[in-house]
């Protein structure tokens, strides 16, 4: 048996562009990325703060420094530039691995350049 706990949390990023017209995922400066430990192509879930949507997609660098956070394709549909967002993304542990499981939540700041990795 495996259980599903949460593995990162990019808290209140700010949407900084949509593209409708891109092939899919959402953009994520590659400096949040490695801060919360999310990877090339991991799914996600989406949670739009500002207007209540809730969407699954997966996760493409943007540059590093960049704050670049873009919603494309489908979810480009699901929020606006200024918009806050919590991005998840979810690891299957064995009970016995999941008892000392902590996830890796990041606070993001100004502009998605400044964060603060928190301990729960």
């Amino acid at each position: 048996m495996q259980v599903s706990l949460l593995k990162s949390k990019l808290h209140r990023a700010t949407v900084t562009s949509v593209a409708p017209d891109y092939s899919g995922s959402l953009s994520i400066d590659e400096s949040l990325m490695k801060a919360a430990g999310l990877l090339n192509h991991e799914k996600i879930l989406v949670g739009n703060i500002t207007n209540g949507e809730r969407f699954e997609t997966y996760v493409i660098p943007a540059s590093p420094d960049s704050g670049e956070i873009a919603l494309n394709g489908a979810a480009a549909h699901k929020g606006s530039p200024g918009d806050l967002l919590v991005i998840l993304s979810f690891v299957q542990l064995d009970p016995d691995e999941a008892a000392d499981w902590e996830p890796r939540v990041v606070i993001v700041g100004d502009k998605n350049k400044s964060f603060e990795k928190k301990k729960n």
